[in-house]
């Protein structure tokens, strides 16, 4: 066992520095959102820089919305995305990807397929939420421009927004608002093979779940279990009082078929790591782990949960121990960023939001948790 691995055991990971994917150097995250006269759906999109990044996918759930999955198969061709765009809007929202392709077409980014200036393809893997109706109208998707809009918005953002934004702008997960979430972690720290390693693994999820994210007989939140050192120290286990009511709500709405619905926790578990694009279907693989921690059940059929790999490094592979720790941290960190999608969502009228609910969870420190 190398030094690097044992610096990543059980309880002595740390957060990188922004406890986000913007800890992943080389990406950025945009997004976009429209509510009101019938809408609220949006978009985020995950920008993997001009050169791109190695992606792979894990498709889980019974009812999944996405796009260029199958391109990231390792048995095919092109190993490396220039974006990834999450999306409401169902299928209807993969016309979002659109404006993201027209953007990098109009920069030169993507594969090239000629040898002019311009003759390229970019590789847009995507993913849906189904949110349809939510705002009031059905047929208010995202479409090319709020695609467009999330791309730019990714262009002038140095550290990505979390809450009810972008593809989480109409969340649910179990009754509650959901959105989208972030974590990472610093998984080594040292030398290994004379290589000095200081390999970070981050998560970005956008949670809209048709399981809970929160333990029934507790209050508490299955993903902020998995927190590191202080990282979700400001909640606590909520009223005993509160639990109860919130108890007899759910009773009821699981007995009228409310909870009945179409959903899906989708996002990318990315590393600064070299990875193959096999290495990144099994990374991609891990965020899968992460939701089946932080919401129960998970992967159902009216789910349609998928997860991206991405891997930002460009230097020798990763050696065998860090991809163990890597995937061993990076369940965790994508469970963590399930919570916080939860606790940074905001409420609105059938959806509100956990401290709405729980409001004695919150120990005063909600605001920087």
């Amino acid at each position: 066992m190398s030094e690097s691995t044992a610096s990543a055991g059980p309880g002595r990971l740390r957060p990188g520095a922004t406890n986000s994917l913007a800890d992943i150097g080389g990406i950025r995250v945009g997004h976009a959102q429209r509510a009101g006269d019938g809408w609220r759906t949006g978009v985020t999109v995950v920008l993997a820089g001009s050169d791109g990044m190695t992606c792979g996918a894990d498709v889980r759930g019974g009812a999944p919305g996405t796009r260029e999955t199958d391109l990231l198969d390792p048995r095919n061709l092109v190993d490396r995305v220039q974006a990834i765009v999450f999306a409401g809007g169902s299928a209807y929202g993969l016309a979002a990807v659109d404006g993201v392709v027209a953007r990098l077409a109009d920069a030169g980014v993507g594969f090239a397929v000629g040898t002019a200036a311009g003759q390229v393809v970019p590789i847009v893997p995507a993913a849906v939420i189904f949110d349809l109706g939510r705002g009031g109208s059905f047929r208010a998707t995202p479409g090319p421009a709020l695609g467009a809009a999330a791309y730019d918005a990714a262009g002038g953002q140095s550290l990505p927004t979390e809450g009810s934004v972008g593809a989480g702008a109409a969340a649910l997960a179990g009754g509650f608002a959901g959105g989208v979430g972030m974590a990472s972690a610093k998984v080594s720290d040292g030398i290994h093979d004379g290589i000095h390693e200081n390999i970070t693994v981050a998560a970005l999820a956008v949670v809209n779940a048709s399981g809970s994210p929160v333990d029934h007989e507790s209050g508490e939140l299955y993903g902020a279990r998995l927190g590191l050192a202080g990282e979700f120290a400001w909640l606590a286990v909520p009223d005993r009082t509160e639990l109860a009511a919130w108890q007899s709500v759910h009773a009821a709405e699981r007995a009228r078929g409310r909870n009945a619905m179409f959903n899906t926790t989708i996002g990318v578990l990315a590393t600064d790591a070299s990875l193959t694009k096999a290495q990144c279907a099994r990374l991609a693989g891990a965020g899968h782990d992460g939701i089946a921690r932080a919401i129960r059940p998970a992967h159902t059929m009216l789910d349609g949960d998928t997860v991206f790999g991405l891997a930002a490094g460009t230097g020798l592979p990763a050696s065998l121990d860090v991809i163990q720790a890597l995937l061993g941290a990076g369940a965790d960190t994508f469970s963590r960023a399930v919570a916080h999608a939860i606790v940074a969502a905001t409420g609105r009228p059938g959806a509100p939001s956990y401290l709405e609910v729980f409001p004695s969870a919150d120990r005063g420190g909600a605001a920087g948790g």
